[in-house]
């Protein structure tokens, strides 16, 4: 049994549903030495420092509607970010047709909702092959909450936030509520696919492969990015510099690792 906004089901107590929404963006770059690879990683550490992913997630919180109750945050040596956000329930503001209705979230404004405990975290993972080449930054965001709001509502602001060339999304919802009758409810929204919370511009620049279990509340998207330009993943120079056999080699080599990346395995 659901809530939609077309039943007005009247719930014993708090809404106690648990709500991950689970974000991991990939940025992939071609450093061909280890000062281009040092230069990248100085420059993923500047564009996301404790203090900016900090700021993010506190524009996510305010997407979500929550108070912020407590802030960790952490740079690591040599690379790499942490930051945890405790959040509480907020007034709600919103109509019932807006909680429920499966579209992209807002970009951050003065958008209140209901939640209780909650929290909100991101952490960063630098990392670059044995044989120079490929550097890849990943990010992990997690946003759980309990109460009327998905975390799905941030999807769109946290996309475009960061310069992601492969993602991958999972969206569960776990226990259950009840209603004045006592009637379990495991889900309290309509939802067939994660990709329905991303607006059709982002949609449009990826490829996108979704693997849900409806019967078990489980949601996963993957996307990748459609259009390939090199100069995008060269750090300190630019394609034209390059003779045409590196070129194809570090196209190919560039491709290979997001494709691995995207279908979570090794390709030989």
């Amino acid at each position: 049994m659901k809530l939609t906004h077309e039943q007005a089901i009247e719930l014993h107590g708090f809404n106690n549903l648990t709500k991950s929404l689970s974000f991991n963006m990939y940025d992939i770059c071609f450093t061909r030495t280890k000062e281009e690879r040092e230069a990248y990683l100085h420059y993923i550490d500047e564009q996301y420092s404790a203090e900016r992913l900090t700021t993010i997630l506190k524009n996510v919180s305010d997407i979500i509607g929550a108070h912020v109750l407590n802030i960790a945050s952490q740079d690591f040596e040599p690379a790499g970010a942490s930051v945890t956000l405790l959040v509480s329930e907020a007034p709600v503001e919103l109509t019932t047709e807006e909680v429920f209705e499966e579209s992209p979230g807002p970009l951050p404004e003065s958008v209140v909702m209901q939640l209780d405990k909650s929290h909100i975290t991101v952490h960063t993972y630098p990392e670059f092959h044995p044989d120079e080449g490929i550097s890849t930054f990943r990010a992990d965001i997690d946003v759980s909450t309990c109460g009327e709001i998905s975390p799905l509502k941030a999807l769109h602001y946290l996309i475009r936030s960061f310069e992601t060339d492969v993602m991958t999304i999972d969206y569960r919802v776990r226990g259950f509520t009840r209603d004045k009758d006592g009637n379990k409810l495991f889900i309290d929204h309509e939802i067939s696919s994660i990709q329905n919370y991303i607006p059709d511009d982002l949609v449009e620049l990826f490829d996108m492969i979704d693997v849900n279990v409806y019967q078990e509340n489980i949601f996963h998207t993957k996307c990748k990015l459609r259009e390939f330009d090199l100069n995008n993943y060269l750090f300190g120079y630019t394609k034209d510099t390059l003779t045409p056999d590196e070129h194809i080699e570090i196209t190919e080599r560039i491709k290979l690792e997001m494709d691995e990346i995207f279908y979570g395995k090794n390709i030989v």
